[in-house]
């Protein structure tokens, strides 16, 4: 009989976590991650960050030690080319070998969408998605320069945050009407564009490149469909990401803007799971993709006890964050379908509640970890707040939290 062999492709959050769960829940099996970087599994929200303010070293964004690894029993091939998976003769393509595998996890996160074509091939134009784009990054991240950031989201906003500290000049250019305009409500992004605004950041919303110069093969200068044209010494080009699925599709597994997974985290081809940013499920009967740290830990942990024969389903309460200067942007539950927002305002800060249908079902909270934390629980314990007691002179969520359940 051969030996079981569980192989992960990819190596960030969700393959990590799903390794040390398989072996910390008894698998004794060979087990294998496959990542297609030089690095051992690594946090990538400090990117944007706290590692391109050379706050944070190479080693304390690992997850574990180098050396964890192979103490865990986990092989860690590191530069590893995936190039094919054989779902019926269950074996993977990699760096030019074939590879048996009798359970196989897909934890290939996502890669930034395609530059505009105005930009390629041209120096001073960058992304931020792995360790090797902040550490070029970081260079172009020098006093007096003049920084374009394409896209309003949390990364393109996060490090723009940490470039107009280091004194450079700093310009947001966003498509849509709003910045985060695809993740939160109107009152979220008004506070964030004033806190920005407030550090000398220029936002421009409703604009789109229509031009770009160029010298000495670096980019120049860029010309936005008002007119406006605009010397630059950088860009940084943060306009989304789009999951990792092309290993799978190729395989003939099911896709639909991720690799589509049951609550489980089974594929359509038995013996594959998939789980993290790659991955969409459904969660309240909507397919999902979340681009989280919670729920490349959560969902992995689940299909690994999956792999196991532990059935359970995986129905999260999101939660996600974001720092930008001294402001502490935390979010929990999904917005999707709000049809009414309520703010409210402590001493410590602020928060904007979501409501559908009268009941609360997301906040963001800035500044106000108090708030935050109670709606986590109050939402964790399915706990219903409807919109006419939230907006109450006096509401308390941390008393509504407490109160037992009628």
């Amino acid at each position: 009989m051969e030996q079981e062999h569980i192989a992960i492709v990819g190596a960030g959050q969700a393959a990590a976590s799903l390794a040390m769960h398989l072996r910390h829940s008894g698998y004794s099996g060979a087990l294998t991650l496959y990542g297609d970087e030089p690095h051992p599994p690594y946090q990538r929200p400090p990117l944007s960050k706290a590692y391109l303010k050379r706050e944070w070293t190479v080693d304390r964004l690992y997850l574990r030690p180098a050396d964890f690894w192979s103490g865990l029993g986990v092989a860690l091939v590191t530069d590893a080319r995936v190039t094919a998976i054989d779902p019926a003769g269950r074996t993977l393509e990699v760096n030019d070998r074939t590879v048996p595998w009798s359970k196989l996890a897909l934890a290939t996160g996502t890669r930034p969408r395609t530059l505009p074509p105005e930009f390629s091939g041209l120096e001073g134009v960058y992304e931020l998605r792995g360790l090797a784009d902040a550490e070029r990054l970081q260079d172009a991240i020098r006093p007096g320069r003049r920084l374009m950031v394409l896209g309003g989201g949390y990364v393109g906003l996060e490090t723009a945050a940490v470039a107009v500290k280091a004194g450079l000049s700093v310009t947001v250019v966003e498509r849509a009407a709003r910045i985060l305009e695809r993740v939160a409500c109107a009152e979220t992004s008004d506070a964030i564009r004033a806190l920005h605004a407030g550090h000398g950041v220029r936002i421009l919303e409703g604009r789109s490149v229509v031009a770009v110069a160029a010298r000495d093969g670096a980019v120049a200068a860029v010309t936005l469909d008002d007119g406006t044209c605009m010397e630059v010494d950088a860009v940084l080009v943060g306009i989304g990401v789009l999951p990792r699925d092309e290993l799978a599709r190729a395989a003939g597994i099911a896709c639909d803007n991720g690799i589509a997974v049951d609550v489980h985290g089974r594929t359509s081809a038995p013996g594959i799971w998939a789980a993290g940013d790659c991955a969409a499920f459904p969660l309240a009967g909507i397919p999902t993709r979340l681009e989280s740290v919670q729920n490349a830990v959560d969902q992995a942990e689940c299909a690994a006890d999956d792999m196991l024969g532990r059935l359970r389903a995986y129905a999260p309460v999101p939660w996600f964050w974001s720092d930008q200067y001294d402001m502490k942007l935390q979010i929990v539950g999904l917005n999707r379908g709000y049809d009414a927002v309520l703010r409210r305002r402590t001493e410590r800060g602020e928060s904007l509640w979501y409501f559908r249908e009268g009941r609360m079902i997301a906040v963001d909270a800035l500044n106000d970890a108090r708030t935050y934390m109670a709606a986590k629980k109050l939402l964790e314990g399915g706990i219903a707040v409807a919109l006419e007691e939230a907006a109450q002179e006096g509401f308390d969520p941390v008393a509504r939290m407490r109160r037992p359940a009628a």
